[in-house]
């Protein structure tokens, strides 16, 4: 989004002139789209990958076109909480039932509760919990916030740079924007070696998202509260909030939004519910051309 703050009411119309101009050129370059490209590629998507791009119409272009691609063969929209349900059972990555004081949703990532080894399987969990995010983000809000909790986290259940580079590549080439900030809460020490090989993998805007936060560190704790009321932040965050994760529940929770998913993508219709209490979305195939090629 346009960095509006501190400039004056003239400016920042000047400004917004700009980007709808933008927006309009981009679109323009994109050509024709249709089914749920169209759906995906409102304006507030197209100055995200503008944003991420810095503005740049033919980079812009590219990127978004990528993703669009990406989109038609992964098929994020589509994966059902029935199909990584198992993923979730330790509550090794949820959406948490509170917000940051700007109303971003939060998402909360425990690698210490790592359950299984399928590591595909894993990154569909990871996304769909992407999409799940946004899903339920409020009207006026485009960004979410990853709190990171290293309680347990060892060298067997550590992540494999191969899967921290597949995540890494769909944060940022996919969900553009997306992330406001990332707060990587009490690191251990055996997190220094990944870090110092998966950090030249982000880009400089990523880079500057992430935060490293400590508890005893006056300048972390004013941090975690600028931007958090302590009384909705769980303790293991500094907070005074009791953090329980129900896996019940969250699958109930993830059971009705998958219904608010298959409605918002035009496939609500089509959606059954199974024996087993989950629901399974059955689609329509999408087109195989979703944009200009490059």
């Amino acid at each position: 989004m346009l960095r509006l703050w501190g400039k004056s009411h003239h400016d920042q119309e000047k400004d917004l002139q700009k980007s709808d101009s933008k927006v309009n050129e981009l679109k323009a370059a994109l050509g024709p789209l249709s089914g749920r490209s169209l759906l995906f590629c409102n304006d507030a998507c197209l100055k995200r990958y503008l944003e991420a791009r810095n503005w740049n119409v033919d980079k812009s272009k590219k990127m978004l076109e990528e993703t669009l691609t990406w989109r038609s063969t992964y098929k994020p929209e589509e994966i059902r909480w029935s199909e990584i349900a198992t993923e979730g059972e330790t509550g090794k990555v949820f959406r948490a039932n509170f917000h940051d004081r700007h109303g971003r949703t939060v998402l909360i990532l425990r690698p210490g509760k790592q359950n299984t080894t399928a590591l595909d399987n894993q990154v569909r969990h990871l996304v769909y919990l992407l999409e799940n995010a946004i899903l339920n983000l409020p009207e006026d809000q485009e960004q979410m916030v990853w709190l990171i909790d290293f309680t347990g986290m060892s060298f067997s259940n550590s992540v494999p740079i191969k899967t921290a580079r597949e995540i890494i590549n769909i944060l940022q080439n996919h969900y553009p924007e997306r992330l406001f900030l990332a707060f990587l809460y009490s690191p251990p020490r055996i997190f220094e070696a990944f870090w110092k090989a998966v950090k030249y993998l982000l880009d400089a805007k990523t880079f500057q998202k992430v935060k490293f936060v400590y508890p005893k560190d006056k300048n972390s704790v004013e941090l975690m509260s600028s931007y958090f009321d302590v009384e909705n932040l769980p303790t293991d965050f500094g907070g005074k909030a009791t953090m329980n994760y129900d896996h019940e529940e969250f699958s109930r929770l993830m059971t009705q939004d998958d219904v608010k998913s298959a409605n918002l993508w035009g496939f609500g219709d089509k959606l059954q519910h199974v024996s087993n209490g989950h629901s399974v979305a059955e689609v329509s195939p999408e087109p195989a051309c979703l944009a200009p090629a490059s």
